[in-house]
């Protein structure tokens, strides 16, 4: 676990310096209106494709990772029932949004010209991360560390270098969104290498969609409204205080991605080991991987957040002039993201136990006080009222399945396992 979990965070890092390099190039290749146009437009696309991915990658992960026992017998099945409602359900979406685009331009403020490219890429989106996430059921972390981790983001940034030299802000989108087709069809290869051919039926095994479904529709729900929680401040923020104010708040939150990504690397490799031992009923296994990996989690993350909140004034600079004023914004980010980081990975454990459920009505919560606090604060304080909006949402997030996790399991993120999670038998027995 400790070398997925390294790869997971090495990817999880890559991701994030893509993310801050090209937010770097199109605030200093295009002005602040413009690229808080992009950062909205961007934001809509990444929550839609979000909502589409129906969660069947972490459900595709739960029934592979305890399919082990009998050697992945029928896998094909589950991947088929997982990957077709996406599909079909992305492409009705990406058909609608191009049918749709001026009226949710006007609402949004993203140019109706850029909505086509990126209505046309949500199916790739969905489809790749859903194939992705199934190769992490067999224990494999490579895929999603070649292919998302490094691929991607390098594609995107030379794609969106290449409209900065020719000024072409009108591709700006198109060069976002054009790497996911590379991006699909790897994800199909690194996942039919990793099936046996005993997995391999020609059609659905009695009980497959249903299983899969039954386990994973409660959270796709609850993923869709994570999906927005992530980034729906981003759009708010363009359409309650102007492209300018959600370029500002985007800049000085872009480095969120950093401990976000970090964490979701760890659980990445964490959870189909969560799963089994849930799913056995070790409880102290699961105690262990969960403290363990709450340490990993503050010690690769804190000392970042910490000298970002000193030196946001003068990081922000390297954007362009005026991007310093989101230095409140990254004191907000920064206090926020460690006391998180803190919570460990509280709501993948949740998860893993089967309190999909639970999970949904945390999340929704968090998205309701967020949205709230946003709607109340933005219009007066612009970007500082959307980081207090989200700050709120995080704590309400990482609070609430901490408190079930204790109250019906036991479970606590720091505890006995903590100092040994940092012992050399721990990482030579991984």
């Amino acid at each position: 676990m400790a070398r997925g979990g390294v790869a997971g965070v090495v990817g999880g890092g890559m991701v994030a310096v893509g993310q801050v390099l090209v937010a770097l190039v199109v605030t200093r290749g295009f002005t602040a209106q413009v690229a808080g146009a992009f950062f909205a437009a961007i934001a809509l696309c990444q929550i839609a494709a979000g909502v589409l991915r129906l969660d069947a990658g972490n459900g595709l992960v739960y029934f592979i990772a305890r399919s082990r026992a009998y050697d992945h017998h029928g896998m094909s099945g589950y991947i088929r029932a997982g990957v077709v409602p996406v599909l079909v359900l992305s492409l009705a979406a990406a058909v609608s949004a191009c049918l749709f685009a001026e009226p949710i331009g006007a609402a949004t403020g993203v140019p109706p010209a850029w909505i086509g490219p990126l209505a046309l890429v949500l199916p790739l989106i969905a489809c790749s991360d859903v194939l992705l996430s199934a190769t992490r059921g067999f224990g494999d972390m490579r895929p999603t560390v070649y292919v998302s981790g490094l691929f991607l983001p390098a594609a995107q940034l030379a794609g969106i270098c290449a409209m900065a030299v020719a000024g072409a802000e009108a591709g700006l989108t198109a060069a976002w969104a054009l790497p996911y087709l590379p991006v699909l069809a790897l994800a199909w290869v690194c996942l039919k290498r990793r099936l046996p051919e005993s997995a391999y039926r020609p059609g659905y095994m009695p009980g497959t969609f249903r299983d899969l479904w039954r386990h994973t529709a409660p959270r796709s729900a609850g993923a869709a409204i994570q999906a927005a929680f992530q980034r729906l401040d981003i759009v708010l923020v363009a359409a309650l205080a102007g492209p300018v104010e959600a370029a500002c708040y985007t800049v000085a939150t872009r480095f969120k991605a950093v401990g976000q990504l970090a964490g979701q690397g760890l659980a990445q490799a964490a959870q189909p080991r969560l799963v089994r031992a849930l799913a056995a009923g070790e409880l102290e296994r699961a105690r262990e991987l969960y403290q363990s990996t709450t340490l990993w989690l503050v010690a690769a993350t804190w000392p970042v957040w910490v000298a970002y909140a000193a030196l946001a004034p003068w990081l922000l600079r390297i954007f362009g002039p005026g991007y310093d004023a989101g230095a409140g914004v990254a004191v907000v980010l920064a206090a926020t993201m460690m006391a998180a980081s803190a919570c460990g990975m509280a709501d993948v454990v949740l998860t893993a136990a089967g309190h999909t459920t639970t999970s949904l009505r945390n999340i929704a919560a968090a998205v309701v006080v967020a949205v709230t606090v946003d709607v109340a604060l933005i219009p007066e304080y612009g970007a500082l009222g959307a980081a207090a909006g989200w700050s709120a949402g995080v704590l309400v997030k990482n609070v609430l399945p901490l408190v079930r996790l204790h109250r019906t399991y036991g479970l606590r993120p720091f505890g006995r396992h903590t100092l040994t999670a940092l012992h050399p038998r721990m990482w030579r027995t991984a």
